[in-house]
């Protein structure tokens, strides 16, 4: 068993050493689907956090309580939903977009959105009134003042980023419901691991969660570091 163990996983660091291209190819889809994810949350949920931290509109309250009540949604559930509306049965069934790429970005950024918009009000909230005080006693339009208040939250904001980069990476549910694990096509590193121990076939398995490891190895540490950062006076 020991020796068993041990052949895998010197099959799989030679795999990674020199990765054929299904591998290469499983990696950069994976990169891709939460980069794209990710990118997307970003842009709508820091937008979404700066409007309800600086602006504090009417059920703000609500909406945030619902907000971190989503940074928990079981990845299957979100799968199984947009199953549901995209399969050809569903309200958006024409755009035939189940069992494609683009459907696993939507659901990945379904599970982001939540994260990086709760995360970032929260690192809003944390700057100090003063900064847009003084910002509007030297003259800043109220855009001018905004931007001056995301500029110092900028480490908590790209913790939320990271933090939400890190979930989507590691989720395996709504990926596979939504895509398929379709070689070639819709196979990512999670649904591919899945598959191949499933299979007793454990080489393209620990590569690829070799990889992972030091994906979320590298996000952990970068967001110790911006943690660091943001506490510095």
């Amino acid at each position: 068993m020991e020796s068993f163990i041990l052949q895998s996983l010197l099959r799989a660091l030679s795999l990674l050493v020199k990765p054929d291209t299904e591998t290469l190819g499983i990696i950069a889809l994976s990169l891709v689907v939460s980069g794209s994810a990710v990118a997307g949350a970003g842009l709508l949920g820091i937008a979404l956090a700066a409007f309800l931290a600086l602006r504090r509109p009417p059920l703000s309250g609500a909406l945030l309580s619902v907000l971190n009540t989503f940074m928990g949604l079981p990845p299957v559930v979100v799968g199984l939903g947009l199953y549901l509306v995209l399969s050809r049965s569903g309200p958006l069934g024409a755009l035939g977009l189940l069992y494609s790429p683009y459907a696993m970005v939507l659901a990945q950024f379904i599970l982001a959105f939540p994260i990086v918009a709760a995360l970032a009000h929260s690192a809003i909230q944390a700057v100090d009134p003063a900064v847009a005080d003084a910002a509007t006693a030297l003259g800043a339009t109220p855009l001018q003042r905004s931007l001056k208040v995301l500029q110092e939250a900028r480490y908590g904001i790209i913790s939320a980023l990271m933090a939400a980069l890190g979930r989507v990476m590691a989720e395996v549910g709504a990926v596979l419901v939504v895509g398929g694990n379709i070689k070639g096509y819709t196979r990512v590193m999670t649904t591919t691991i899945a598959m191949e121990a499933e299979k007793g076939d454990f080489v393209l398995a620990i590569a690829l969660g070799i990889v992972l490891l030091g994906i979320s190895l590298g996000i952990n540490t970068a967001l110790y570091w911006l943690q660091r950062r943001g506490r510095r006076p």
